[in-house]
């Protein structure tokens, strides 16, 4: 289908525009119904009564363990995952290494 588009008026380009946006939205709809019917059959096969029953029984996520502590405050605790904390960053620019804090 070729459209040349700079023959038509502005009020035509609206309308397609319009009509290309609904079924644009129609057409994700029906995949997100179809990707939740598939989600739920797999749920099903699993064991569980609902898609949202196996949601909702997801582990949760388990807090690492501390790897590295202050030395001077046993509370401050890093597993040397995500970002460094303040007091390991100091004490790293100070020259200190990570062994130093290592539990």
């Amino acid at each position: 289908m070729d459209i040349n588009y700079n023959e038509l008026s502005l009020e035509q380009l609206k309308e397609i525009n319009k009509k290309s946006a609904a079924a644009i939205a129609d057409f994700e709809n029906r995949r997100k119904k179809d990707a939740i019917q598939k989600a739920t059959e797999i749920a099903k096969a699993a064991g569980f009564a609902s898609l949202e029953d196996m949601l909702a029984a997801q582990p949760a996520k388990q807090k690492a363990e501390p790897k590295y502590r202050h030395p001077e405050n046993s509370e401050l605790t890093w597993s040397g995952r995500g970002r460094k904390p303040g007091w390991i960053a100091e004490a790293l620019e100070a020259g200190k290494s990570l062994e130093d804090f290592a539990i």
